[in-house]
C-alpha cells in the first residue's frame, strides 16, 4: 500500500509547523524521515495517524484521497503508529495489551483470549518476533515490548507503519534484531515510515530519505548519502558529528564513589552496592539501556535522591548527606535527564534560569533583592558565549526550543568554579547542531583538567567522549571497560552478559 502526502500545512497561531509538504512512500518502501527538533515531523506524522488535523492539503492511499480525522480512521485505512513511549500496560499481558480496546468475551463473560493469541503466534511466526502471547509485559526485555507494539499494528492489518524513534531505549543487539524487522516487513510488503535521528541507522536499513527542515521539505536522498552532508541538510550548515578528543595527562581521583546503594520509597535497592572513580580530565560515562539504575545514581551523586548509603567523595571530602545547594556549592555542575523538570522554571526569564544557582550571592543580590541590572548583565554574556538563540533574555525560557533550554542549563551550570560535571542525557532529544555544541563542551571541561561522568544510552555519544566506560545493569555496574570497548562487547555488558568483558 503506498502513501502520498499532498500540501500539507499546519499552522499553530502565527507558526507554520508544517508547509506545503509533498511526500510518497511508496509499497514495501522504508522512508526515513530526519529532521532538526522542531522542523515539524511529529506534527505531520501526527497529522497522518489522525492525531492531528491538517489546515489543508491531502492524504491519498494508493492514488485515493482519504478522509483521516482521528487514529480509528488511520486504522481503518491500515496505517499503525508504534509511539516511541509505548503504550502498554505493564501488570497485563501480552495478549490483553493486543485485545484492549478489542475485547472479546465467552457465553460466561469471560475474557476470551484465544483468537488474540493464536493472532499474535501467526503474526509472530510471519515476521520472526517470537513474543509469548501469555507473557506479562513489565517483565519482558524493552526490546521484546517493542516488538509487542508492532504486533499491535499489524494485528489490525497495518500495511502502513510509523516508527517514531524506535531504537531510543534499545540495545545495539536489539537495534539490530529492530533493523532486521523492518527488513522483513518490508519484505512482506509493508510500507514502514522510519522517525530517528541516528543517521549510522537511517543509512544502514532505509531506501528513501526525506528531510525537514523548518517544516518544510529540503530533500529527498538515497541512503548511500555520507552522514556528514545529511546532517549538514537537516541542520543548514557544516557540522562535526565526530568530536576531537585529544590525549592528555589525567589528575588524580577527583571524585570518589563508595559502596554507594539509593533505595526507594519501600526500602528496595535501585542502585546496590556501586563502586567507582573519576579523575581530574577524565570522561567516565556510565552506560546501560535506560532503567537501570542510572538516573537514580546521577540524582544520588548531588543528593537529589532521598535513601543514599555509602559514600561520595568530593576532592576528598564527604558530601554524601549534604544538601543540594552544599553540593552545587562544594563543586559539582549538574545537567539533569530532564531539562523541563529539573533543569530550567518556564516561568522565570532566561535570564533569571542563567544564575538561578548563584541568585542569592554577590553581585545578583544585596539581602533580599536582586539586581535587576547584574542579572541582565550576566545573561547577556552567558547568551552569547554559548550561542543561545532568543529574542531577548527577558522572555520567558519556556519559549525557547529544547536545544536551546538545554544551552541555559549547561550555560548556568559551567559559568561558575566546578571540579566535576554530571551530565544526565544531555543530548536527549536535541538535534545534530545542538548535540554538537553539548559534545564539544563536555570535552573543553575535560581538557580543562575537571572531571565528568556522562549518564547516555547513546552508545556512539558513549564511544566519542568516553575515556572509560562503566556498565550498569539491574542497578549494579557490571565492569569498567576502556573506550577501546567495541560496540558489540559493550552491547552484550548492557544485556547483562559479561563472557566477553574488556577491562580497563
Amino acid at each position: 500500500m503506498s502513501l502520498e502526502l499532498r500540501g500539507i500545512t499546519k499552522t499553530f497561531g502565527s507558526f507554520t509547523a508544517n508547509d506545503s509538504i509533498n511526500l510518497k512512500v511508496e509499497t514495501g518502501q522504508i522512508h526515513a524521515i530526519l529532521g532538526e527538533n522542531g522542523a515539524g515531523k511529529s506534527t505531520l506524522m501526527n497529522i497522518v495517524y489522525g492525531l492531528l488535523r491538517a489546515d489543508s492539503g491531502e492524504i491519498l492511499i494508493d492514488g485515493k484521497t482519504v478522509n483521516i480525522s482521528e487514529p480509528s480512521d488511520a486504522l481503518s485505512a491500515g496505517i499503525g503508529m508504534v509511539h516511541q513511549h509505548f503504550m502498554l500496560v505493564p501488570v497485563f499481558s501480552v495478549a490483553e495489551n493486543i485485545m484492549l480496546g478489542h475485547e472479546k468475551f465467552n457465553k460466561f463473560r469471560v475474557l476470551d483470549l484465544d483468537e488474540a493469541r493464536k493472532a499474535i503466534r501467526e503474526i509472530s511466526e510471519d515476521f520472526g518476533l517470537q513474543v509469548d502471547p501469555d507473557a506479562i509485559v513489565e517483565t519482558l526485555p524493552v526490546g521484546i515490548q517493542q516488538k509487542v507494539e508492532i504486533i499491535k499494528a499489524l494485528i489490525y492489518e497495518a500495511k502502513v507503519l510509523i516508527l517514531d524513534e524506535p531504537s531510543a531505549v534499545l540495545t545495539p543487539q536489539e537495534t539490530d534484531e529492530l533493523l532486521n524487522t523492518m527488513r522483513d516487513l518490508k519484505n512482506k510488503g509493508t510500507s514502514i515510515i522510519f522517525i530517528t535521528h541516528k543517521l549510522r541507522e537511517v543509512r544502514a536499513v532505509a531506501d528513501q530519505i526525506t528531510i525537514i527542515r523548518r517544516g518544510k521539505v529540503v530533500a529527498a536522498v538515497s541512503p548511500e548519502t555520507a552522514e556528514g552532508e545529511l546532517a549538514s541538510m537537516m541542520v543548514g550548515r557544516a557540522v562535526d558529528l565526530a568530536p576531537e578528543k585529544y590525549a592528555h595527562e589525567m589528575g588524580s581521583a577527583i571524585l570518589e564513589v563508595k559502596n554507594l546503594t539509593v533505595r526507594d520509597q519501600l526500602g528496595t535497592a535501585i542502585v546496590k552496592g556501586v563502586n567507582f572513580h573519576v579523575n581530574a580530565g577524565e570522561v567516565l560515562a556510565v552506560a546501560g539501556v535506560q532503567g537501570n539504575g542510572q538516573s537514580e545514581l546521577a540524582r544520588a551523586l548531588i543528593n537529589l535522591e532521598e535513601h543514599i548509603e555509602g559514600s561520595v567523595l568530593l576532592d576528598g571530602r564527604e558530601i554524601r548527606g549534604s544538601s543540594i545547594k552544599d553540593s552545587l556549592h562544594a563543586g559539582i555542575a549538574f545537567i539533569p535527564e530532564s531539562r523541563e523538570l529539573d533543569g530550567v522554571i518556564g516561568s522565570f526569564s532566561i535570564a533569571e534560569n542563567l544564575i538561578l544557582d548563584l541568585h542569592e550571592q554577590a553581585p545578583y543580590s544585596k539581602g533580599i533583592n536582586l539586581s535587576a541590572k547584574k542579572v541582565q548583565e550576566e545573561g547577556e554574556k552567558r547568551v552569547a558565549e554559548f550561542d543561545i538563540r532568543t529574542q531577548s533574555i527577558m522572555d520567558s525560557v519556556s519559549t525557547l526550543s529544547g536545544g536551546n533550554k538545554q544551552k541555559v542549563v549547561i550555560a548556568r551550570e559551567l559559568s561558575r568554579s566546578i571540579k566535576v560535571l554530571v551530565a544526565s542525557q544531555p543530548t536527549r532529544g536535541l538535534d545534530v547542531g545542538s548535540i554538537e555544541f553539548v559534545h564539544e563542551r563536555i570535552l573543553s571541561e575535560r581538557d580543562a583538567g575537571r572531571g565528568v561522568v556522562l549518564f547516555s544510552t547513546e552508545l556512539d555519544e558513549v564511544i566519542a567522549l568516553a575515556d572509560r566506560i562503566a556498565v550498569m545493569y539491574r542497578g549494579e555496574i557490571l565492569d569498567i571497560v576502556d573506550s577501546k570497548v567495541t560496540r558489540e562487547e559493550l552491547g552484550l555488558l548492557m544485556a547483562g552478559i559479561t563472557s566477553t568483558k574488556a577491562s580497563a
